[in-house]
């Protein structure tokens, strides 16, 4: 029988008035609940009063000697200013940059001083750089982590739920059930870019079509499970499949990263790590006349491979990136899906105002917000002019 909500935040309160503090993960499994059942339980009690919450960590509401940290938007740098927002994105990743600095332009239009930190590529660098924020007096977080893998994600989940400001995830759609699920976040709908890429192709009269993609992101990620469910729940599309797009595209750990493989009709891991994808021989193995290539620096130097291999864009196959950062700038300028990258920091920014705002921002719903990606039409994708022309 499940044990009462009321009685189980008594024990709660017995460990913690016992103890002074403790924390979430060791009440957690003390108890034998969920993490995020605790944490839940010690909102709860925190804003009653009846104890306080720090940093993963909850406390006695009758240590003196401990105070309560400032709330978040109360928090001031060392030299007593508002505190700034801090911003953490990866290192190296042109598509958060476009969103970073979206971000950025809705914090200086109100006055909001930004802590720009850049992680590094290996794992677990983003949690340091977020305490040494919190330290700075930083009030408020926007965050976009790397997470290679969904184990990445799990790892991070526990501490970043907990960091004490108000955070938003950015580009970033955590799975439901994780720690992070009750987290404000703001994300594209990767699934309609991937259905403006295939509608695209399927109205140009391709029937096969494969999709060539990374598998190092949550938007790869994404990007994959979605063409996988659209591409056969489409009646007229005969045949797909799913390759991986770059050989240095995967988390460590084997092609996939110790991940499963999408499921579904001809997806596979060829062209995996180690190996350049001969793209060409793909589609001429499936016959296949249209291509989705995520991301679109690899989808121009795919384009690059399949003309050195005899293949003509689009005369042979029609192609469209997914992202468009650079897709446009090839000698042939690639059709491509653009997430609306700028717009995911403003609307993340705003969102992160209204909770540093007041008690009423401070204390509303949890907020996830998706917006739409469009399709950048520029004339990689033709109308299939013989569909049984084979590419030679």
């Amino acid at each position: 029988m499940r044990e009462p909500v009321e009685l189980r935040r008594q024990r709660i309160l017995a460990v913690v008035g016992a103890r002074g503090a403790v924390k979430v993960s060791a009440l957690a499994e003390e108890l034998d609940v969920s993490v995020v059942t605790v944490r839940r339980d010690v909102e709860e009690l925190a804003r009653a009063g009846r104890l306080r919450r720090g940093h993963g960590v909850a406390r006695s509401a009758s240590l003196a000697q401990d105070p309560a940290p400032a709330p978040a938007a109360e928090r001031t740098g060392p030299a007593g200013e508002a505190g700034p927002v801090a911003l953490v994105v990866p290192e190296r990743h042109s598509y958060l940059y476009e969103t970073l600095h979206g971000a950025r332009s809705v914090l200086d239009e109100h006055g909001v001083r930004v802590a720009l930190h850049i992680a590094p590529q290996a794992r677990g660098t983003e949690r340091p750089l977020v305490e040494q924020a919190l330290a700075g007096g930083a009030r408020g977080l926007l965050i976009a982590p790397r997470w290679r893998s969904a184990r990445w994600e799990e790892s991070d989940g526990e501490w970043l739920a907990d960091v004490g400001v108000p955070t938003v995830l950015m580009e970033r759609r955590p799975r439901p059930g994780s720690a992070l699920h009750a987290l404000d976040s703001v994300c594209s709908d990767h699934w309609y870019g991937v259905h403006l890429a295939v509608d695209h192709l399927v109205s140009l009269g391709h029937r096969r079509i494969v999709l060539a993609a990374r598998h190092d992101s949550p938007t790869a990620r994404s990007i994959r499970a979605a063409f996988a469910e659209i591409a056969a729940g489409r009646p007229e599309v005969e045949d797909w499949c799913v390759v991986l797009s770059s050989p240095d595209a995967v988390p460590s750990g084997g092609p996939y990263g110790g991940e499963g493989e999408d499921g579904g009709q001809g997806v596979g891991g060829r062209g995996g790590a180690g190996a350049a994808l001969d793209l060409a021989a793909v589609l001429r193995e499936r016959r296949a006349t249209g291509a989705v290539l995520h991301g679109d620096v690899d989808a121009l130097m795919l384009v690059q491979r399949l003309t050195e291999s005899g293949v003509r864009v689009p005369q042979d196959c029609s192609v469209v990136a997914y992202d468009d950062v650079v897709a446009g700038l090839g000698t042939t300028p690639l059709t491509a899906v653009s997430p609306p990258k700028a717009e995911i920091g403003r609307a993340a920014a705003e969102l992160l105002l209204y909770r540093l705002g007041g008690s009423e921002g401070a204390t509303g719903p949890v907020r996830r917000t998706e917006l739409l990606p469009e399709l950048k039409v520029r004339g990689s994708a033709q109308a299939l002019i013989s569909p049984h022309r084979p590419i030679v």
